[in-house]
């Protein structure tokens, strides 16, 4: 049976009965006499646990440790010490260790710690694994895999708040699908969902991947440009309308046009996130009244001055 895992050993006078131990254990052990050595192992591929020493020749065995943290790396960390330091215990739990144990040790006590702390770490990373899984969820919209309305509303306010900050422009472009009821009704719900997935994919191929795209609602979408002026937003509403004409939903091949409204801040009438997603709307609805199948910006009202 090959090994089941990987164990990293530094120390320049290992134990062989810990050899043996790990071995029998089921791991594959790897061993480093020095501080670098173990920090090169770390580079070179995935550990699942490493038992370090901390007094070595030269560069200490908390080096290790603190180069895996520093990188970000989760790996379980057990010390071994051969003084009884207090302080220097505290300050390795500080620095992320799982484990610090003093000299000697027995062997078949330590493996059964490392063990458990490899078991811990797995149990953390699931639970980090389902945490992310849930929350992506929670902020997608199921049938087109956007963003949904709700996650759309937060990312909203989160930019607007940067763009106000940096004094950075922020747009927004909504699109609605023209006659969507009339798909829904001659070609059936099927064909409805199948032309909103499409479209969500070609907005989504119209943009960058720091713009945030959402379905606002129904036949809706929401596409979120930060640091874009109103003439960038109306470059990539033309660019979702020219991926969109490559879409032939359904049997029939059907075609499908949308009305875009867009809107950006800073504007003469916009000075808040409620406020840029009204005149995102207004410039929307003049479109459809207009004809529908076309962009129209926003075009704030003209005061009267008085004579």
């Amino acid at each position: 049976m090959g090994a089941r895992w990987t164990a990293l050993v530094v120390d320049d006078s290992p134990s062989e009965a810990l050899l043996r131990e790990l071995t029998d254990a089921g791991a594959k052990v790897l061993r480093a006499a020095t501080a670098p050595e173990g920090i090169g192992h770390l580079v070179d591929g995935p550990i699942d646990v490493a038992i370090v020493k901390v007094e070595l020749k030269g560069e200490s065995g908390l080096s290790v440790l603190t180069h895996l943290r520093f990188e970000g790396g989760q790996t379980p960390v057990l010390l071994l010490s051969a003084s009884d330091d207090t302080v220097a215990r505290a300050a390795a739990f500080g620095q992320g260790c799982d484990d610090y144990l003093l000299l000697p040790v027995l062997p078949s006590e330590l493996v059964a710690r490392a063990a458990r702390r490899m078991e811990l770490h797995r149990v953390l990373l699931e639970s980090k694994t389902e945490a992310a899984r849930l929350h992506e969820l929670a902020v997608t919209d199921g049938l087109t895999q956007v963003a949904n309305h709700r996650h759309f509303q937060d990312r909203l306010r989160e930019e607007f708040r940067r763009a106000q900050r940096y004094d950075d422009p922020l747009a927004l472009i909504l699109v609605d699908l023209d006659h969507f009821k009339n798909v829904n009704d001659n070609f059936g719900h099927q064909v409805g969902d199948e032309v909103l997935k499409a479209t969500a994919g070609c907005i989504k191929a119209a943009v960058r991947e720091t713009d945030f795209v959402a379905r606002y609602g129904g036949e809706e979408f929401a596409v979120l440009l930060p640091k874009t002026h109103l003439a960038g937003a109306l470059t990539v509403a033309e660019r979702i309308v020219a991926e969109m004409g490559n879409i032939k939903a359904g049997p029939a091949g059907l075609r499908v046009t949308a009305s875009f409204g867009v809107s950006g801040f800073p504007g003469r009438s916009v000075n808040t996130s409620e406020q840029l997603v009204r005149t995102s709307d207004d410039a929307l609805y003049r479109a459809k009244r207009e004809g529908r199948n076309k962009i129209s910006l926003f075009q704030a009202p003209v005061l009267a001055t008085a004579s």
